[in-house]
């Protein structure tokens, strides 16, 4: 494995059929395994002055948001309901980019991708000015984080710089989050089934010993010292029936999690040819599902957010608001 310092000297080796399909498909490449793509909610923030749900929730700027990944094309399970296209997931890294370069590019790829929106009347443009300035990192784009070998520099070059962060992961790696010296400031965990048997059909595991891998990430999560969440996200006639919610909340318990979203399965994307729209739940199913979940652990579901089909459950509503 080569660690590349200033990547942009050296030629990039992800494959150039990929690379183009990705920028198709507007992500902006960084490196040899990096990207970068405006969230919905960015544009949506900037021209209608509707907010993301993590804004909703947790109190970050959506505009003020950057979605990336360090890993866009590496990841440990090929999930039906993932959006992304997936056959070019990768295991390996053969040249691993610098952190500070990472970062370097990311901002200006952000930058680049609402240059156009300036100009656009609809646009909020003390916001625009905002979003050129990010200061939240969703490391949620693509991929599996966890699988980039110089994650904790990531993280810790982030904060240095003053970003808030959240980490997606879907927890299959759990010697790298009970290694990292540098926590993200939210931590999330992708519990997508109830069981192994369904986890295996669903989230089509790469990798050997996936679910016992969960579960050793969930029995990690009590002794971070960072803000924990679960996220289960809930695919109609796979994974959401009610006999699952104790299945869930055993999960769940052993997490102890701060924060616990149940969130619907969204029909778009490269999904589209995995799923059918019947698979997408309502708003009304979702909020039911999180109400006798919450129930069973004795949390409290204290917010939604319908056009994300969300809701949020915690013990304790004081610690909602991030501080930034």
């Amino acid at each position: 494995m080569i660690y590349i310092g200033f990547t942009s000297r050296v030629n990039n080796i992800m494959d150039e059929n990929i690379k183009k399909l990705l920028e198709k498909q507007h992500y902006s490449v960084i490196g040899h395994h990096s990207a970068v793509k405006l969230c919905h909610w960015m544009k949506q923030s900037l021209f209608y002055n509707r907010e993301c749900y993590k804004q909703s929730f947790y109190g970050i700027e959506s505009h003020r948001c950057l979605q990336m990944s360090p890993s866009v094309t590496q990841c440990t399970q090929m999930c039906l309901f993932c959006w992304r296209i997936q056959r070019f997931t990768e295991k390996n890294y053969q040249i691993v980019d610098d952190p500070g370069f990472i970062l370097d590019e990311a901002i200006k790829a952000q930058r680049r991708l609402i240059t156009g929106f300036k100009g656009d009347k609809r646009c909020d443009y003390k916001k625009w000015l905002e979003a050129n300035n990010p200061n939240m990192i969703a490391c949620s784009l693509s991929g599996e984080p966890t699988m980039y070998p110089r994650l904790d520099e990531l993280l810790q070059e982030c904060h240095r710089r003053g970003f808030t962060t959240f980490l997606v992961t879907n927890g299959t790696r759990p010697d790298t989050i009970r290694d990292l010296n540098t926590l993200p400031k939210q931590l999330y965990v992708s519990i997508v089934a109830p069981n192994e048997e369904v986890h295996k059909k669903l989230c089509a595991p790469l990798i050997p010993n996936a679910w016992s891998r969960i579960k050793e990430t969930l029995e990690t999560l009590p002794s971070l010292d960072t803000r924990t969440v679960i996220r289960h996200t809930l695919v109609n006639k796979w994974n959401m029936s009610y006999d699952t919610i104790p299945l869930y909340a055993r999960l769940d318990d052993a997490a102890s999690p701060l924060f616990i979203e149940v969130k619907g399965y969204v029909f778009v994307g490269a999904s589209r040819h995995r799923m059918t729209l019947s698979n997408m739940p309502t708003h009304e199913q979702i909020k039911e599902f999180g109400e006798k979940l919450a129930k069973e652990l004795n949390y409290e579901l204290v917010m939604e957010k319908p056009d994300s089909l969300v809701v949020l459950l915690t013990r304790d509503k004081n610690k909602i608001r991030i501080n930034n």
